[in-house]
């Protein structure tokens, strides 16, 4: 196995450059930049070497993986820091908001009640007072908690 590998390091570093960044993007979603440093290394160094312009040899192969990381690292830093921080705040649609129903029981003000809705148990609020049996519409959903209030 390592004669082939070393029979055929160009081809062998550009497929675990390709593996690094299909673990990088796909299993950890981005989070962590070394595996694409050293993913984008080893494919230009495996390029480089299918090109002959490095020799087939580990340690000219390790040296210029090792350096290659490093330059990318510095050239890539600052955007790939900046787009891992870009992120979007706006919650998502929910097709609850807008949903009428009977209250079962009295809301008071500061108080909740617990509904069973779609096979969950929910957490009601109010701003204002609400009476039992009056229709009201969900506002706000948040993780178990809806917001509602009375329908006019």
């Amino acid at each position: 196995m390592f004669e082939y590998v070393m029979s055929h390091l160009g081809q062998s570093l550009l497929v675990f450059g390709l593996i690094l960044l299909a673990i990088e993007v796909l299993v950890l979603g981005f989070a962590t930049f070394i595996l694409f440093y050293i993913g984008c290394a080893s494919i230009l160094t495996g390029t480089l070497i299918g090109l002959n312009v490095l020799p087939n040899d580990m340690l000219m192969a390790s040296t210029s993986i090792a350096i290659w990381s490093v330059v990318i690292a510095l050239i890539s830093w600052k955007p790939l820091k900046a787009m891992q921080n870009n992120v979007v705040t706006t919650r998502p649609a929910n097709d609850m908001i807008g949903h009428r129903f009977m209250l079962p029981q009295d809301i008071l003000t500061g108080s909740t009640i617990t509904m069973n809705y779609s096979g969950i148990d929910w957490v009601v609020r109010s701003d204002k007072p609400i009476l039992l049996g009056l229709e009201v519409e969900i506002v706000d959903v948040s993780v178990g908690q809806l917001q509602v209030k009375a329908v006019e």
